[in-house]
């Protein structure tokens, strides 16, 4: 079994899979969405993807704010973390994001994508950050 990692945004998620030994995440796709509470066309890729990929748990970014406070984009995620635990019965985790945006832009600028094509790539870059640093904290 694999671990799926999620960056999860108003307009995107960012997916991110694990490699079999669960050592290292690796970006996978970006889903996009018309309207941000628009989430079945989601739920139904990501569904998919745990079912093509033989995904056994979720890792979730958790947006705090930088004072380590939860605002609303934090009680967002929840909802979503409770949603997909119903519809996919597997454990979803909390993962702290902060900060891994920043990180998947300057990982992205350093291995030479041009600025213009970064928007395509940082939700999913995002997301195999968030994964690779919850698989970390296992070992």
């Amino acid at each position: 079994m694999r671990i799926m990692g999620l960056d999860y945004g108003t307009k995107t998620v960012g997916v991110a899979i694990s490699d079999a030994l669960l050592l290292t995440a690796q970006p996978y796709e970006t889903i996009t969405r018309e309207r941000p509470a628009q989430l079945r066309k989601t739920v139904q890729r990501l569904e998919a993807i745990i079912a093509e990929e033989e995904i056994g748990e979720i890792v979730l970014g958790f947006p705090k704010n930088m004072n380590n406070t939860e605002g609303e984009r934090a009680s967002a995620t929840k909802e979503f973390q409770e949603m997909l635990e119903r519809r996919t019965l597997l454990p979803v985790h909390l993962q702290d994001e902060r900060l891994t945006t920043v990180e998947a832009d300057r990982i992205l600028e350093e291995t030479g994508v041009a600025h213009s094509a970064r928007k395509e790539h940082i939700d999913k870059m995002a997301a195999a950050i968030i994964l690779q640093a919850y698989l970390d904290a296992r070992v």
